[in-house]
């Protein structure tokens, strides 16, 4: 069952976060994950949720997106991202 992770980004350092942006597709697909979604325009509907980036990833299984989450390949990258931004992340099973 595919599974996802689910990321709210407000980038608070864009020089660092193209950094973070330009290293984590090979990780990504390392653990056979996609992107979905990666920063499109959003407009919001309901809840007073008002993100200004969404990313949407897709992986074979809850697994591998926990793999990946957890990789020291990732670890650089996770670490830069939590400087250049702020974020919520979640894994969720598919359906």
């Amino acid at each position: 069952m595919s599974a996802f992770v689910i990321v709210e980004v407000n980038v608070t350092d864009p020089q660092l976060f193209q950094e973070y942006a330009k290293g984590v597709p090979s990780t990504i697909a390392a653990y056979g994950g996609k992107y979905l979604v990666r920063g499109g325009s959003v407009d919001p509907k309901e809840g007073g949720w008002t993100p200004k980036r969404v990313v949407v990833l897709e992986f074979p299984s809850m697994d591998q997106a926990r793999r990946w989450y957890g990789s020291v390949e990732y670890a650089p990258l996770l670490a830069m991202r939590l400087k250049a931004a702020d974020s919520k992340l979640i894994l969720v099973d598919g359906v």
